[in-house]
């Protein structure tokens, strides 16, 4: 099972070795340059230095971090479900809580717009589209859509939405954990 935390701190250490420079000159260097918005300190980075595109990235985020302090999962958690979508947590929280229940390899990461539910790959992802529903992204590629169950495109190949805990049912519990088998 590969973790996001896991991968980008591979990358910055590669990133060390190839470059000879620790996240903390290349923060220093970038602190120098004045630019505080991530897509100038990533343009910087890959025209001046010629990093990648994704070597820059993460250290406009690494530098980003060693300035502000880490983000914690609950400070990511509540800019999510603040203001008109607070009262959508629980929701979240249950269905977190059936993701966790169907495994001991289940992670849960926690991203800045979703939380994603992996194994060894992602099988479903949450996010607060509104301040009136959850949407559960599932990985059931070849299975039906139903009225409930709706076939989309990208990352995900179902959602279904849901308002409130109890929403989190016997029938999208079933399909958390087929997503979830199938992800295994």
């Amino acid at each position: 099972m590969s973790d996001p935390d896991d991968a980008t701190r591979t990358q910055l250490r590669n990133i060390e070795r190839d470059t000879g420079r620790s996240v903390a000159d290349w923060a220093r260097t970038v602190r120098e340059t004045g630019l505080d918005r991530h897509g100038q300190v990533v343009a910087h980075l890959k025209s001046v230095h010629g990093l990648t595109h994704g070597n820059a990235n993460a250290l406009a985020h690494a530098v980003h971090a060693l300035d502000t302090g880490p983000v914690t999962d609950d400070d990511l958690l509540d800019a999510q479900y603040r203001g008109v979508k607070a009262g959508l947590r629980p929701t979240l929280d249950e269905v977190v809580a059936v993701a966790r229940s169907l495994g001991d390899d289940v992670v849960v990461a926690v991203k800045k717009t979703s939380v994603s539910l992996r194994r060894r790959t992602q099988f479903a992802v949450v996010e607060v589209p509104s301040a009136a529903r959850v949407r559960v992204g599932l990985n059931l590629r070849g299975a039906p859509g139903t009225d409930r169950l709706r076939p989309a495109t990208g990352m995900c190949t179902h959602t279904v939405d849901v308002a409130d805990p109890d929403d989190v049912d016997d029938e999208l519990t079933a399909w958390l954990r087929e997503a979830y088998d199938r992800a295994g």
